[in-house]
């Protein structure tokens, strides 16, 4: 008889959220770090990754280490988290003017119809 699986791999449907940790995610972030056999967050601003519901990775903003659980493969989600940081600390001007040159070159040619 085959052992059952307690941590299936996520489905094609599981959707991944990035966001910044709210209040609410203390527990989850607690056992997180349990998991992965780190000392417990301390209060500061957080990203987090989710899948389907359950917290996967964590990344603190401040430059400290990420947390994740080493029961799934998270690799990929510490990387996007550590490049969701790294936009974030990019000065708001130049985030806007990337937006900007973006839409410019989207524009149709003048003298088109619309």
């Amino acid at each position: 008889m085959k052992p059952t699986v307690s941590n299936p791999s996520p489905k094609p449907t599981d959707a991944l959220t990035i966001r910044m940790a709210v209040p609410a995610d203390a527990v989850a972030l607690r056992r997180l770090a349990q998991l992965d056999s780190a000392s417990p967050p301390e209060p500061a601003r957080m990203l987090v990754a989710q899948i389907g519901g359950d917290l996967r990775a964590a990344l603190p903003l401040d430059g400290g280490r990420a947390i994740a659980d080493p029961f799934q493969r998270t690799a990929e989600l510490v990387a996007i988290l550590a490049e969701r940081a790294r936009q974030l600390e990019r000065p708001a001007g130049h985030r806007a003017a990337r937006r900007w040159g973006l839409l410019r070159t989207l524009r149709p040619a003048s003298g088109g119809q619309a």
